[in-house]
């Protein structure tokens, strides 16, 4: 019981260690496939009281001898929970044999064993050199329990008279399960530790083909019904476990491994070690998932300048802020860019007679559409009052609005760009402010047809680069509109100066 323990013991470490090198499952962005098939031929070769010194597997069978080569076979379902560990689980079946003539002069054959173990397997190139170094090898260290169903028959060498063999229902028994063609053998059954190295090179994207080397330490000395130093010829000392001068029984073998990975559109990692997850899955025990990351794209400077170049917008036709005239139309839609300052114009930039407007217009004897009109009132720096040659056109506008009363006054306060943008914008407003106490204390009868914008130095119709630039942007736009315009900006609820009614 204390081998087992010891076994138990190394088995429990050996776990504790692959879980702390990588102790979660594959939970990424990419899928990867993780199952797999192995089938692993192999030769056998028993370890124990009844093998001679050195003897190896291909030695010379000793005089009356009836052996057979020892061969078996294994089939593995394995499981890889991160790039660096995996479990398996191993079904084995075989022969084994051996035979010394010195003390013992017999030997034994085991013409049928059933194993099945569970086993923990660490990817022991990619822990210690990395998963890119000899990618296309992998060797692993691999350990586990399991219980081995076997019976053994000792022969004498000289006779081959049958001596003792490992069970059956009239005589001494152990733990048993099933029974052999009928002849009243039953199966013993033993647990057992296997630990072992595998080394496999990736063929295809599906296959792999490897060598596989593991000892299977079985906790008993029934293997070969024979303890070392001990009288083997009362079966009592064998099945009572008498320990004697020997070791417990060990199996091994060696087998190639051929590999089958299973998932959905396998991939394997490309000669140059880069990986591409958009081409289909990688299997975990070849890609480690921190391969598939893709690297952050850091642009040179030289990368930097023909991004910026290629997503830079088209430049914006200088005509669209630059008002020739003054007139606040932009050069662009002006019909007439070079009316003279102080002009009246109309939204087309046309220039137009004031007077002669609003006199036809009062002398019409029906209520047209009113006429839009746009003019500008230029203010000093930093000032808000009006300059006396605008006064006139603001007195003109005060008699038509008095008389047609379909007509309405947009006042849109602008500054140019040598202050704050806060004090731009209070300064704008000041302005437009201005100009309609101006209207109501030249006699306006409805101020509410009189709306205010002011927008401070976001609205340029000159670059403020100049002189005469900044004092084109120091304006008040003087827009008249029909009255139906205004109805459609402030809805039913509302005065006509946007203020909600009470």
């Amino acid at each position: 019981m204390k081998k087992k323990s010891i076994h138990a013991s190394l088995l429990l470490l050996l776990t504790l260690t692959c879980a702390y090198a990588q102790n979660r499952s594959y939970e990424g962005e990419y899928k990867m496939n993780t199952w797999s098939i192995t089938l692993s031929p192999g030769i056998t070769q028993f370890y124990g009281d009844l093998r001679e010194p050195n003897a190896g597997i291909f030695a010379r069978q000793p005089a009356g001898a009836n052996l057979e080569f020892p061969v078996g076979a294994g089939l593995s379902i394995n499981k890889q929970l991160t790039h660096l560990f995996g479990l398996q689980v191993d079904f084995w079946t075989g022969r084994l044999n051996g035979s010394k003539r010195d003390i013992y002069n017999a030997y034994f054959r085991t013409p049928l064993f059933l194993q099945g173990t569970l086993q923990g397997s660490v990817n022991l190139k990619s822990l210690l050199m990395g998963s890119q170094k000899l990618r296309r090898w992998k060797v692993d260290l691999h350990g586990g329990v399991g219980y081995m169903w076997y019976y053994s028959n000792v022969y004498d060498l000289n006779t081959n008279r049958l001596i003792r063999y490992s069970n059956n229902r009239i005589d001494y028994s152990s733990i048993t399960s099933g029974e052999w063609e009928g002849d009243g053998s039953q199966f013993t059954r033993d647990i057992v530790f296997p630990v072992g190295m595998a080394v496999h090179y990736e063929l295809t994207r599906r296959l792999d083909l490897g060598l596989d080397f593991t000892v299977n330490n079985v906790n008993t000395e029934k293997l070969d019904m024979t303890v070392g130093g001990v009288d083997n010829s009362n079966p009592s000392n064998i099945f009572l476990f008498k320990k004697g001068e020997s070791k417990m029984d060990k199996w091994g073998y060696a087998a190639i491994a051929l590999t089958y990975k299973i998932g959905k559109n396998a991939i394997k990692v490309g000669k140059d070690g880069r990986h591409d997850a958009s081409l289909g899955r990688y299997h975990l025990r070849w890609a480690d998932p921190k391969d598939l990351i893709k690297e952050p794209y850091n642009p040179t400077m030289a990368d930097a300048d023909s991004i910026a170049k290629a997503n830079m917008p088209k430049p914006v036709d200088p005509r669209l802020y630059t008002d020739t005239d003054n007139d606040g139309v932009a050069d662009l839609f002006d019909k007439e860019p070079e009316t003279p300052q102080g002009s009246v114009v109309s939204g087309a930039g046309v220039a137009m007679n004031l007077d002669s407007i609003i006199t036809s217009l009062l002398r019409s004897k029906f209520t047209p559409e009113c006429e839009a009109l746009l003019s500008n009132i230029e203010f000093d720096t930093d000032k808000a009052t009006i300059r006396p040659a605008s006064q006139e056109t603001l007195r003109k506008l005060v008699e038509l609005l008095n008389v047609k009363t379909n007509c309405r006054i947009v006042l849109t306060g602008h500054a140019d760009a040598r202050a704050s943008y806060n004090y731009n914008m209070q300064l704008s407003r000041r302005r437009v402010d201005a100009a309609k106490r101006f209207l109501v204390r030249a006699g306006l009868t409805d101020p509410s047809r009189v709306t205010l914008e002011y927008y401070g130095e976001y609205r340029p119709i000159a670059p403020n680069t100049t002189v005469s630039g900044l004092q084109s942007n120091r304006r008040v736009e003087i827009k008249i509109e029909p009255m139906n315009t205004l109805r459609e900006k402030y809805p039913a609820g509302f005065r006509l100066d946007g203020v909600k009614k009470p």
